[in-house]
């Protein structure tokens, strides 16, 4: 039987509307810093959604040149500058004779992909004609193109692919590049999500699907498992992990942050965009992460959840975590969605972060906004006020998408065994 991996995280990188560095980003998350406030990427005069969270001060110049961003949508610089920055922290150079490219890989997820630049295409191919359609328009808007700029640029031979599964995605992904290494397919794996996809076309959509709130004061805006809550708050952003296996790891000599230990991956079959009222499916998804873990609920102490702040989301998902973890007041939780907006393809890597970020620390990250829980989401422990110092030896991070994809890792503290 083929010897199974056991799997290590060496490196991060993130962009996201509170911090594009990783003590900006755990700053924030420490002082409940909200990345929320008014649209600046277009005028909202027509629309009924006001507030977005947008990136700010994104370090182009750091790795790009002018003519990137006519060659990579924004999705995908948004990838590449986070899989460079987590190569970096991890102490990798791609161009290292050493570096076996070929057992080197990535997989980054997006839900959308290069959507302005459909918006941007579409109305040039309304008003300009066929001919005028700009010849990278493909390349520039396709969802597996964040992966393909990536290995691109660092040479990532190995095992490739872009998960496409709504706001699940970055967390598929991450869960995808775990088993690869886990079962002897790659050594080094880039993994995470990315997207870029407030823009008029994006903005209108889901408004008019009613996932939106409406809510204009920003600190009010996303409040996941508050009783009024009234719908998601659109981001953006990337976080990509380097998954090396411990093997690879040591040999090295790498600094080893946390280990990856579990992933559960299900589907509700239930609805196009609303979950299981009961949470079965993302029930299903964590006891599957825990299963692979080997571990038990009581050894969970937090949990990053999905945390959209709208209705439908917190009631199955609170019920979900309940159905698991039951009334253990060990297990804390919060949704970072009530800072960062909802990145869509993009959550699952950025909270991978927060979720990696909060066993470094030992602390569980407020669920900042939220006030007051009803009685769907009273019955988890969510953490109110402040942010709490807490031991956490596992944790896990929920994406659920539309689609009803339920994606959850399972992490465990780095203790030198």
């Amino acid at each position: 039987m083929k010897k199974l991996n056991r799997v290590v995280v060496t490196g991060y990188g993130l962009t996201s509307p509170i911090g594009n560095t990783p003590e900006e980003f755990w700053d924030s998350l420490v002082n409940g810093k909200i990345g929320i406030g008014k649209i600046t990427k277009f005028d909202t005069s027509e629309y009924s959604v006001h507030n977005a969270a947008e990136i700010k001060d994104f370090p182009f110049d750091k790795y790009f040149v002018h003519k990137d961003k006519k060659r990579m949508d924004t999705f995908s610089l948004y990838a590449v500058y986070t899989a460079l920055e987590a190569l970096h922290m991890a102490g990798i150079n791609p161009e290292d004779t050493d570096l076996n490219h070929d057992r080197f890989g990535a997989i980054i997820g997006s839900g959308i992909g290069g959507l302005p630049v459909i918006q941007e295409q579409g109305a040039r191919l309304a008003t300009r004609g066929p001919k005028r359609v700009a010849p990278l328009f493909v390349p520039l808007s396709i969802a597996n193109m964040a992966t393909g700029n990536v290995a691109l640029r660092v040479k990532a031979n190995g095992v490739s692919r872009a998960e496409v599964t709504a706001c699940a995605a970055g967390t598929n992904a991450i869960g995808s590049a775990f088993r690869e290494i886990k079962h002897g397919y790659a050594d080094v794996m880039l993994a995470g999500g990315t997207e870029a996809a407030i823009c008029e076309f994006g903005v209108a959509g889901f408004a008019n699907l009613t996932a939106l709130t409406t809510e204009t004061d920003p600190k009010r805006a996303s409040i996941p498992f508050d009783k009024d809550r009234s719908g998601f708050v659109l981001g953006e952003g990337s976080g990509i992990l380097v998954l090396e296996s411990l093997e690879h790891a040591q040999a090295r000599g790498a600094n080893i942050l946390a280990e990856i230990v579990g992933y559960g991956s299900t589907n509700d079959a239930h609805h196009m965009t609303t979950p299981l009222p009961d949470g079965y499916g993302a029930a299903k998804a964590m006891q599957l992460a825990l299963e692979e873990a080997g571990i038990q609920p009581s050894d969970v102490g937090y949990i990053n959840a999905h945390g959209t702040s709208t209705q439908a989301n917190e009631k199955g998902e609170a019920l979900a975590i309940h159905t698991v973890f039951g009334d253990d007041e060990n297990v804390l939780v919060s949704s970072t969605k009530a800072l960062t907006g909802h990145a869509l393809g993009g959550a699952g890597g950025i909270e991978a972060v927060a979720t990696l970020q909060a066993i470094l620390n030992q602390y569980a990250p407020v669920n900042a906004g939220t006030t007051e829980l009803d009685d769907n989401t009273s019955v988890i422990n969510v953490v109110l006020g402040q942010g709490k110092h807490h031991d956490i030896k596992y944790a896990i991070s929920n994406s659920l998408g539309f689609g009803g994809h339920n994606a959850v890792i399972a992490l465990k503290k780095w203790e030198g065994e």
